[in-house]
């Protein structure tokens, strides 16, 4: 009995990684701006996963509680400072699926944090906001506001590269 249990955890386990890993990995990528951090977070990510075995009522609910427990890892990573060397923004191209997402992560990666990942969470992985506060557990109207702030942000820079021709 106890490895038919083992077995279905191992299932399962791989069903999450194959399922939500790209995922956690962009998002991560995007806040640390670091390759082997943002495999850190994830991996931490899995492992919280595994050691708290949580139940969820849909899909949705547990793509939402992996995207917390890996921005949460996200954040106290910047906060204690255990952060290696940032990417070169021009290698982020071997990490988007599609070219059209490249040119919006490349800009994302330059945000402050707040801001990328409501950005990233809103316009890359299709979250409303009421989900992304949530998720964050922040207020609809911080998203709201960090979603104007950044669009403000990306608008400036935009300009400013084509101004310049850059």
């Amino acid at each position: 009995m106890l490895q038919q249990v083992v077995w279905s955890d191992e299932l399962d386990v791989e069903r999450i990684v194959d399922t939500y890993g790209n995922m956690l990995f962009s998002i991560c990528l995007v806040i640390l701006c670091n390759e082997k951090d943002a495999e850190d977070a994830v991996q931490d990510t899995f492992i919280t996963y595994l050691t708290k075995s949580p139940s969820f009522n849909d899909s949705e609910h547990e793509k939402a509680w992996l995207i917390t427990i890996a921005t949460n890892r996200c954040k106290n990573m910047r906060r204690y400072n255990i952060i290696r060397k940032h990417i070169d923004i021009n290698d982020l191209q071997l990490y988007s699926k599609n070219d059209k997402n490249h040119g919006l992560l490349d800009h994302l990666m330059r945000l402050p944090t707040k801001q990328k990942i409501v950005l990233l969470l809103h316009y890359v992985e299709g979250y409303k906001v009421d989900e992304i506060a949530k998720i964050l557990t922040i207020t609809t109207s911080a998203v709201k506001k960090r979603l104007q702030r950044g669009r403000e942000l990306l608008r400036e820079r935009y300009r400013k590269e084509n101004e310049y021709g850059l």
